[in-house]
């Protein structure tokens, strides 16, 4: 009996009040609404604009959660360009003694501009292949010169490309390290590590592709921003959590972009921050000291030429480290034939020369 009772028992209704009480403006409503969804697919859809932009790597600082709404910045320190240089005069008369600070460095104000203006007193540049894609970086130190008043920069090169960086006034320190190597000196590696180290660089730049071994290197120079192209492959796989910014290429060799090889890092270093507006790229400039001129003027008159009546070729087959061959171009210099066959079509007397 239970069991038929429970049968039978009715289904509660779907509306709590009768049919008689729905009104027929809640009917025309409801038909309305059918009808629109019925033809729904008909309709036109909006558009919707999604923009890729760079996330922000949480294991840099994993307590940054944002910037604080509650938190008012004065003019202080927070726009415009960085001072050229902040300390206060030196006393040698001092009796008790003078405390030489380096250069663009004051003990009470440096580490304010530094965090909330981001200011750069010491740059290290790493720059990978040759002359010339040293010669092509000259614009993009100008820049960081402009961008950043009273600014020391050091280079790190390779051999045949230290001596490029003669012809620039605003490098301070250029060393000598390969970078094209795969396995490089134990010895080597740890001391340029504690050069760089000890130099305190408050941003270190570099145009070699970086995987995990070379962020590696980077992170342990122990500066405040770390930017390098990476690999546009697997191969960059974890260089991200060891740099501040990371440039992807195209390709696997920047000196095919020509002239504008380092695009991507002059972008970022020119862009809009702090009132200050985008600095263009500077043109390419050589300048090429009085000491320097002196030497090689001193080269020509061993080989017995005079200014004027000679033309003097610098070429390939030499005992110079310095080469102005790209890295991966193999035909962007003329071969030693090719240039004596221009040689025999003019009617001026050549200098071949290795220097």
């Amino acid at each position: 009996m239970a069991s038929t009772s429970l049968l039978h028992q009715s289904i509660p209704p779907f509306f709590t009040s009768s049919p008689a009480s729905v009104s027929s403006s809640q009917l025309t409503n409801l038909s309305l609404y059918l009808n629109l969804s019925e033809k729904q697919p008909l309709c036109y859809r909006r558009l919707s604009v999604v923009v890729n932009l760079k996330k922000k790597n949480p294991w840099l600082d994993p307590f940054d959660f944002g910037d604080d709404s509650d938190m008012e910045n004065g003019t202080e320190y927070s726009e415009g360009k960085q001072d050229e240089d902040p300390r206060p005069p030196e006393n040698p008369d001092n009796p008790y003694g003078f405390l030489k600070f380096p250069y663009g460095y004051s003990v009470e104000i440096a580490s304010l501009g530094s965090k909330i203006r981001g200011d750069v007193r010491r740059c290290g540049c790493v720059i990978a292949g040759g002359v010339y894609e040293s010669l092509l970086f000259f614009p993009t130190i100008q820049l960081i010169k402009d961008r950043y008043p009273g600014v020391q920069i050091d280079v790190v090169a390779s051999p045949r490309a230290k001596q490029t960086f003669e012809l620039n006034k605003n490098v301070r320190w250029a060393n000598a390290y390969d970078l094209d190597t795969y396995f490089p000196d134990t010895a080597e590696y740890t001391d340029m590590i504690g050069i760089l180290k000890n130099r305190y660089y408050d941003m270190v730049l570099s145009t070699k592709l970086a995987g995990i071994g070379h962020a590696a290197f980077l992170f342990m120079t122990t500066a405040r921003e770390r930017v390098s192209y990476i690999y546009p492959n697997v191969n960059a796989a974890g260089a991200g959590l060891m740099l501040s910014e990371t440039f992807t290429p195209k390709g696997l060799n920047l000196s095919e972009g020509g002239y504008n090889m380092y695009a991507q890092m002059d972008d970022w270093l020119g862009r809009p921050r702090n009132k200050v507006p985008r600095h263009p790229v500077p043109p390419l400039k050589v300048s090429i000291s009085r000491k320097l001129k002196e030497v090689v003027e001193m080269k020509y008159k061993t080989a017995g030429a005079e200014k004027g009546k000679y033309i003097v070729i610098h070429g390939l087959e030499s005992d110079s480290k310095a080469s102005m061959q790209s890295m991966g171009d193999t035909d962007s210099l003329l071969p030693i034939q090719v240039w004596a066959g221009i040689a025999k079509g003019t009617s001026s007397n050549f200098l071949k020369t290795g220097v």
